[in-house]
């Protein structure tokens, strides 16, 4: 009960101060993207350097769960190369789509092992994975604009 409680306070820190919200002037790539089952959305900018991840910022209203994770998104993939920041993504993905049998490794998705409990819960997995998609449709407008 104790880590449910620290991942309840983890996500609702990054949802009353989410990081990186507000978006930037200067992007490779600008995506909208909303969940219609329930009306969250998500505009996200990208910023690229190269190979690099050099700037997320994002903008979005919706449920705790959907601005949380895109606030630990901008965290986790900010400075990392693009395959690097694909791994991580990967490996988000598939602890969403373990129904709650992964508890997710800490070492790689840090603060966002705290949406573990969501995979239980199908209704919100796209709350979770919303500013995801974003990111992984913002890669590939960047690349193409480049």
């Amino acid at each position: 009960m104790e880590l449910d409680s620290l991942y309840q306070e983890v996500i609702l820190d990054h949802y009353k101060r989410p990081h990186h919200k507000g978006l930037a002037a200067d992007f490779d790539a600008q995506v909208h993207h909303v969940n219609p089952s329930c009306g969250d959305e998500i505009t996200l900018n990208l910023k690229l350097s190269g190979d690099l991840v050099s700037e997320i910022t994002w903008d979005g209203v919706g449920c705790s769960i959907s601005q949380a994770s895109v606030s630990i998104l901008s965290d986790l993939l900010i400075g990392k190369t693009i395959a690097d920041a694909d791994s991580i993504l990967t490996n988000f993905t598939e602890l969403m789509q373990s129904k709650g049998t992964k508890a997710g490794d800490d070492e790689v998705l840090e603060d966002a092992v705290a949406l573990a409990g969501v995979s239980k819960f199908p209704a919100r997995i796209k709350c979770a994975l919303l500013g995801w998609m974003a990111y992984k449709d913002a890669v590939v407008q960047a690349q193409a604009n480049k």
